[in-house]
């Protein structure tokens, strides 16, 4: 029988294998599980730090980066970028100054004072008035001056040049790639540490008004002189291949922004704080885009000869140019700001645990008040109110895929969005309030209107019993 009994064992028996902890070795198991609890942490910690960082030092090279690749890409986009100085009148001042300078100078307003002194001499004028032709050779500069600026204003001003302005600035496109490479070329050409951009047409159209109005000679504008400066800079050479460069990574540079900041959230210990510190970050770094925006600005201000550019028009040129970029910087800062508002209110602390009571008790009232008047959602609004965090998930969701879509968010369509999405929240709420409140208004006993007392009908027929 013992062998019998023993012979289906390996070996000797252990029964001290599954018996419980004791209190030491329990708290020494807890410990070192704590301990490596903590390294797990500080090791997530760690690598979601250096995920977010990158993230948010990226984050403005991808602004520029999209901003570069767009406007060298996209055709369409450079012409809407360059459209709005067709009609600025900085811009336009600039032009009809340069244009005006170069007919009158194309006129020797001596020479027709001393022609004109030859004919009144020929004719026996008197020879006071011949000796003192000579000065009239201002007064007729000025009267040519007035009349040529009169006619090219006329041009500038029209409602024409805004569309040559842009047809211009469309086949010169192509240019603008080279330019943005150091190759001039076209109607845009980058030369001397300048952009110049061909004005042709214009000159065409102030050429045939000034024949007409008898001033043939002074439409004669040389080709050399078919040029403005629309920027310049001793750096330029520097901006094109740190242009060229971003242009590159125009694709892909948001792409990995966007990953590393994802990676990073979801590496962290807690969600809410990584994404919290993706807000900050790429907050901070975008206040610093906008500052060295404003920096760039007054240095390039101050790179431009006044006698090549007037001080107005060049600050016109580059607040046009750059101004994409500035609202795609204020766009991502708005992000980032909603973001931190967010992952706040969804915290532990005091202030979000009110806001949300107060929400919850303001949708739940509304939807109650609902039910009561006979608006009730039943299953629809029972199964909203189980499935509160997919709903909410879903449109908060939908509103960051419609940024994502959007062409060129600004910061009032990131306002938009959040309205919209908040609205949704809030129906949503209301909807669920009110298929909860259905389901006790139906459990409710009402007064039986056959009895006078309004107790309940119990069914006998008669004079209610004492």
């Amino acid at each position: 029988m013992v062998a019998s009994a023993g012979g289906g064992s390996n070996g000797p028996s252990r029964p001290d294998d599954n018996r419980p902890l004791v209190v030491g070795e329990r708290a020494e198991y807890e410990r070192l599980r704590s301990a490596a609890a903590v390294r797990h942490d500080r090791l997530r910690s760690v690598g979601a730090s250096v995920l977010l960082l990158l993230a948010a030092v990226l984050a403005p090279l991808a602004v520029v980066a999209t901003w570069a690749h767009t406007t060298i890409s996209d055709s369409d986009r450079y012409a809407d970028t360059v459209a709005p100085l067709a009609t600025d009148p900085a811009v336009q001042n600039l032009v009809i100054d340069r244009l005006t300078e170069q007919v009158v100078s194309n006129v020797n307003v001596d020479q027709v004072a001393a022609s004109l002194a030859g004919v009144l001499k020929r004719n026996d004028a008197p020879p006071a008035v011949v000796d003192h032709a000579d000065a009239l050779a201002g007064a007729l500069k000025t009267a040519l001056t007035s009349a040529v600026r009169q006619v090219v204003q006329g041009v500038v001003t029209s409602e024409q040049f805004p569309l040559i302005w842009e047809n211009a600035n469309r086949r010169a496109h192509a240019a603008v790639v080279k330019v943005l490479t150091g190759k001039g070329g076209s109607a845009v050409q980058a030369k001397d540490n300048t952009i110049v951009v061909d004005i042709g047409p214009v000159v065409d159209s102030v050429q045939k008004r000034l024949a007409d109005a008898g001033f043939e000679k002074a439409g004669r504008i040389p080709d050399a002189d078919r040029q403005i400066v629309l920027l310049r800079t001793d750096k330029l050479t520097k901006a094109q291949d740190a242009l060229r460069l971003l242009a590159i990574l125009g694709r892909w540079l948001p792409v990995a922004v966007v990953a590393l900041a994802a990676l990073g959230v979801w590496l962290a210990p807690s969600h809410r704080a990584g994404l919290m510190a993706t807000g900050i970050g790429i907050g901070a770094t975008m206040i610093v885009l906008l500052v060295g925006l404003a920096v760039a600005r007054q240095v390039y201000l101050d790179s431009v000869p006044p006698d090549t550019q007037p001080r107005d028009a060049a600050a016109a040129i580059y607040d046009t140019l750059v101004r994409f970029l500035r609202d795609s910087a204020l766009t991502w800062l708005t992000i980032a700001v909603i973001i931190v508002v967010a992952g706040y209110l969804y915290g532990p602390g005091r202030g979000a645990r009110a806001v949300r009571s107060g929400a919850a008790h303001a949708t739940g009232a509304v939807g109650r008040a609902a039910g009561r008047v006979g608006v009730r959602t039943g299953d629809a609004g029972r199964w909203l109110d189980r499935h509160r965090r997919l709903t909410n998930g879903i449109v908060i969701g939908a509103g960051a895929l419609a940024l994502a879509l959007w062409n060129s968010p600004s910061p009032s369509s990131v306002a938009l969005v959040l309205v919209l999405v908040l609205v949704t929240l809030a129906a949503l709420g209301v909807l669920a309030a009110a298929g909860t409140t259905s389901t006790t208004t139906t459990t409710t006993t009402r007064p039986d209107p056959g009895r006078p007392d309004g107790g309940p009908y119990d069914g006998i027929v008669g004079p209610p019993s004492s």
